[in-house]
């Protein structure tokens, strides 16, 4: 497999991981999981994402060249659309604030690459 298409596929699911690690205990509403519960979840879930990140960011780095700020700005992107279907699978649907966020985060990651 190509190395990029690794690094790709392998920052996809971290950043599926770190939206689950961060957002997914406030889908329990009745009754709230208790704040420790909830803290070790979370880091336990963030466990898998950081040994999916590190790898893909080095190949990434090693095989796209990239300065820091471009994988930090392609990181974003990433994050953003991971974020974004997810809050749409809560129940909250899709809005315009949404798309127009996602724009403003596609041109940010144009400016990092130029």
């Amino acid at each position: 497999m190509d190395d990029r298409l690794k690094a790709a596929g392998l920052l996809f699911a971290s950043n599926t991981f770190m939206t689950i690690a961060w957002y997914g205990h406030l889908r329990f509403k009745n009754p709230p999981p208790r704040l420790f519960i909830a803290i070790l979840a979370s880091w336990g879930i963030a466990l898998f994402e950081y040994i999916l990140q590190v790898p893909a960011n080095r190949i990434g780095y090693r095989v796209l060249s990239a300065v820091p700020a471009q994988g930090h700005a392609g990181g974003d992107s990433r994050w953003w659309s991971s974020w974004s279907s997810r809050r749409c699978g809560w129940g909250e649907g899709f809005q315009v604030r949404y798309l127009i966020s996602f724009a403003l985060v596609m041109a940010a990651v144009v400016v990092a690459f130029r």
